[in-house]
């Protein structure tokens, strides 16, 4: 495969969440063999690139976000073999692929912490993760009052075998993710082996799991009363978040990313709320990309929208780099019931993705978006998997909902995700298959074909992808912006139809647009199009 010139500065990348992509063995859980059966959809839809959520050897606490050997699959997913082939089918299509590091923390059952709890108080096995003494006079409290992001305490005690009570470890996660300690060289060189392991195999970039922490206040201070323990909430406040010690670390893994051919990118997932303090992940020295987690959270309000929009812009080009666009993931609602579920909120969504893929620089898809999949809110109880279900009290469902495996083909459950007969490790819903990929595929005004469609011309005309963009005027609730050479685009957020000066040829639109007449589109309500001439 050819390389291109920075190829992720304009990049379609489809995250692939591994466990509920395709099912080859019939077991109820996706696998690597599933999504190589299923590459020449993708490159028929018409992405650059894969990200591939953990596969790695993992007791799944937390979807595998609990690695428990960085250097190998987990058996329910496959093999290294698997992977090799996987990688290898999607450089034919003409497809990168880039894979998921966990550095913050690691699974319970790593070598590391079974060794640091076999071990001593005060023994080097237990340098690598973050050990404390607990408060109090018997330290029964613990070091400070830190929340985990799935509720509860961001500390357990440990016990030794006869009960006794002694040190505590944090986890910013679940008890089974214990955090590392970043202060201790070991932590450096085992993580810089492990990229190197993967680049040596030829994956072409790492996504960065909570890359905003990993460094964590020395002091390990209390956080004000009050403070949210939230991710998804990101602060620049929090004494285990966007501490400036992580630039060092990724200054050190630009490096090694460098030292490849190919052109490996590396990408920040940092939940930080100010873009400028995004930009400093995307330094020249640092990283390439940073998802646009404010982007994301943005509701459907033309002048928030636009505001995001010129501040990711700016911060971003501010340090010459490229800006991201995505609407959902592995841990949010789906953005069809994010934007009000039903009817209006896939109208919504569908004109979001023609605002999202029509901006300078790369978009994120999340698997199933391209089937204007909703969130599934109505899991029964007993199937819910997500950590923070039980850490909650049961309080909060987690992020099951937005996880639940795709449907491919029409009939009867589970929609060709695995074989017939075989049972999902998440219950489909009975209408899915209308929404399969095989009833949408060449129906004219799908979602899929929407999606298909609109990428196809992102590839197509120069002015889309990476470059600038010129706000023209519009009515009140419309975003409408130049690409150069001679692309419109108009986005009508509001609830009635909109006059538009406009001329020219429909590329592309969400919903039913007549062609401009006089100078004038009329753009209905909650609608986007694409305009050429």
């Amino acid at each position: 495969m050819e390389p291109q010139s920075r190829w992720w500065r304009e990049a379609a990348i489809y995250q692939i969440y591994v466990r509920s992509f395709a099912d080859s063995n019939g077991d109820g859980e996706g696998d690597l063999t599933g999504i190589r059966e299923r590459l020449p959809h993708l490159a028929e839809l018409g992405v650059d690139a894969i990200w591939l959520t953990p596969f790695y050897v993992s007791p799944l606490a937390d979807g595998g976000y609990d690695v428990a050997d960085y250097r190998d699959v987990d058996p329910r997913f496959g093999t290294l073999e698997d992977f090799d082939a996987l990688l290898g089918a999607a450089h034919d299509l003409g497809i990168r692929l880039i894979i998921d590091v966990v550095p913050n923390h690691s699974s319970s059952a790593h070598a590391w912490f079974r060794e640091a709890v076999a071990a001593e108080p005060g023994d080097p096995a237990r340098s690598r993760y973050v050990f404390r003494d607990g408060r109090g006079p018997d330290g029964e409290q613990p070091p400070n009052n830190w929340k985990s992001i799935f509720g509860g305490p961001a500390w357990t005690r440990l016990k030794r075998p006869d009960g006794t009570p002694e040190q505590w470890y944090l986890h910013l996660f679940d008890p089974e993710q214990p955090d590392f300690d970043w202060t201790h060289q070991e932590v450096h060189d085992e993580f810089d082996d492990v990229l190197r392991f993967w680049l040596d195999r030829g994956v072409d970039g790492f996504r960065i799991d909570v890359a905003h922490g990993m460094v964590k206040d020395p002091g390990l201070p209390d956080i004000a009363e009050g403070a949210k323990a939230d991710l998804l909430d990101g602060s620049t406040t929090l004494p285990y978040f966007d501490q400036d010690g992580v630039h060092d670390i990724y200054r050190r893994w630009s490096a090694i990313a460098a030292s490849y051919p190919g052109e490996r990118a590396l990408v920040a997932e940092a939940w930080v709320e100010d873009a400028n303090r995004v930009a400093r992940y995307l330094r020249p020295d640092e990283l390439h990309q940073a998802f646009n987690f404010e982007y994301l959270t943005a509701p459907w309000d033309p002048s928030r929208l636009r505001e995001v929009i010129d501040g990711s812009l700016a911060a971003n080009g501010a340090v010459g780099a490229t800006t991201t666009w995505v609407l959902s993931n592995h841990d949010v609602t789906r953005h069809v019931t994010r934007f009000g579920g039903g009817e209006q909120g896939l109208r919504r969504a569908r004109a979001a993705t023609l605002l999202m893929l029509a901006l300078p620089g790369s978009v994120y898809l999340y698997q199933g978006e391209e089937l204007g999949l909703p969130e599934v809110t109505d899991l029964p109880d007993d199937s819910l998997q997500d950590p923070t279900w039980e850490r909650s009290g049961r309080t909060e469902r987690g992020r099951d909902g937005c996880r639940v495996p795709l449907p491919w083909e029409d009939g009867s459950a589970p929609f060709g995700f695995g074989p017939e007969g075989s049972t999902p490790w998440l219950p489909v819903p009975e209408g899915w298959g209308a929404l399969s990929r095989a009833s949408q595929r060449g129906v004219e005004g799908s979602t899929l074909e929407l999606y298909t469609r609109a990428l196809g011309l992102r590839r197509e005309l120069d002015a889309l992808g990476d470059g600038a963009m010129t706000w023209l005027d519009a009515p009140e609730g419309v975003l409408y912006f130049e690409r150069e050479p001679g692309v419109r685009v108009a986005v009508n957020l509001g609830g009635e139809t909109a006059e538009i000066a406009a001329s020219g040829e429909v590329l592309v639109s969400s919903g039913p647009v007549a062609a401009p007449a006089d100078g004038s589109l009329a753009l209905p309500a909650e609608t986007a199009v694409w305009l050429r001439g």
